[in-house]
């Protein structure tokens, strides 16, 4: 075989790697472009929380280290306001948190698949048992639980997924904050874990994904 016939065949087989690849980058932007027109025409909104209630066992602060203890429960819904995107929650942690310091532990709440329109309902326990807390943070706990009420946060912090149709999205972090007042009564008031006292509170949440 002449260095020319050689030549020749090496061009044809680059010109048809060159057509393949070119076929390849085609089909992968007129993909893209169909999932991108689809999404701004469903134009997917961001899933709703509302912190329902929460029914308190324990709440009360240690003075000598600084360390606080709390167990309660909270309701919590989730309302998928999508008409044609389903969200999967593959990752919830839920906490509390005062003054930007974390006071609970985080509780998981377990994967799951909400429909479009639906709505889901949990009721996780939030605790921490004798969690260490800055003075000053111990110090803001008692004047304004003598004050009759805490202003504090529910967090929650996961991952989700968008479905649509067949396909389902990559994994995009989740994060919720619900502010929650809990409330005393008396000044005197004092949860002990002894007994329990349940808070309706109706706090809705901001929600950034």
């Amino acid at each position: 075989m002449s260095m020319k016939e050689c030549g020749d065949h090496k061009q044809k087989r680059q010109n048809r790697i060159r057509r393949l690849c070119a076929c390849l980058l085609v089909f992968c932007f007129l993909v893209l472009l169909v999932f991108l027109i689809t999404w701004a025409i469903l134009q997917p909104k961001k899933p709703s929380f509302v912190v329902r209630d929460a029914t308190i066992y324990d709440f009360k602060v240690a003075s000598s280290p600084d360390l606080f203890t709390s167990n309660f429960q909270i309701t919590v819904s989730s309302r998928n306001p999508n008409d044609h995107i389903g969200i999967y929650y593959d990752k919830l942690d839920v906490y509390a948190s005062y003054r930007g310091q974390q006071l609970t532990y985080y509780t998981v709440i377990p994967p799951t698949y909400q429909g479009h329109k639906s709505m889901n309902v949990w009721s996780p326990f939030i605790s921490g048992t004798s969690v260490p807390i800055a003075p000053f943070i111990g110090e803001a706990l008692n004047l304004d639980q003598s004050n009759g009420g805490i202003q504090m946060m529910i967090k929650i912090n996961g991952r989700v997924r968008w479905k649509v149709g067949a396909f389902v999205s990559g994994r995009y972090h989740l994060h919720v904050t619900c502010p929650v007042y809990i409330p005393y009564g008396s000044k005197n008031d004092n949860f002990d874990g002894e007994t329990s006292i349940k808070v309706p509170l109706l706090a809705s949440c901001a929600v950034s994904v």
